[in-house]
C-alpha cells in the first residue's frame, strides 16, 4: 500500500509518542516547531522504522517484505490461513543518516493520514485547526 499524501514539502519524518495501539509518525519540511502531516497506524502488527529520517519513498511492499510480515504475525503464507496480512502494509525507502538509504515497513489494521499543524512548544493561543503535542506542557509545569 502506497499512503496517499496532500501536496507538501514532507521532507522531514519522525516517529512521535503515541497511547498503546497506536504508532504515529509525524512530517513536514522542518520539525523545530510543528508538524503539518501524521500519519496514524492503529492496531500496528509490525514495525521496523527508523526513530528519524527523510525524504522517504513511499512504495508497494516486495514478496520477500509480506512474507517477512506474514511469518512475523503469525500468518501462514501469503494468502494468510491464520488470520490472514493486516489490511494496512506500508514500505518506504528513507535517508537516515547511514551511509546508504534504510527500508521502513509498516503493518496495522487501518491507516489514518491527519494533516493540521501541531506545534512543538509551547503556544498559550492555539488557533482552531491547529494543536499542541500531546507532550507540550505550559512553562514551569
Amino acid at each position: 500500500m502506497v499512503p496517499e499524501l496532500l501536496e507538501g514539502p514532507w521532507w522531514e519524518w519522525d516517529v512521535l509518542p503515541a497511547q498503546p495501539g497506536l504508532f504515529v509518525l509525524g512530517a513536514d519540511f522542518d520539525l523545530s516547531y510543528h508538524h503539518g502531516l501524521e500519519l496514524r497506524f492503529h492496531e500496528p502488527v509490525f514495525v521496523q522504522c527508523p526513530e528519524y529520517f527523510m525524504d522517504p519513498v513511499f512504495r508497494e511492499a516486495t514478496a520477500a517484505e509480506v512474507e517477512r510480515v506474514a511469518g512475523a504475525v503469525g500468518t501462514v503464507g501469503v494468502g494468510g490461513v491464520a488470520g490472514g496480512l493486516p489490511e494496512v502494509l506500508v514500505a518506504f525507502e528513507c535517508d537516515a543518516g547511514g551511509a546508504g538509504p534504510e527500508t521502513g515497513l509498516i503493518a496495522a489494521r487501518r491507516l489514518e493520514t491527519v494533516t493540521e499543524v501541531v506545534f512543538r512548544y509551547w503556544r498559550e493561543q492555539v488557533e482552531p485547526g491547529r494543536r499542541r503535542a500531546p507532550w507540550v506542557r505550559p512553562p514551569g509545569e
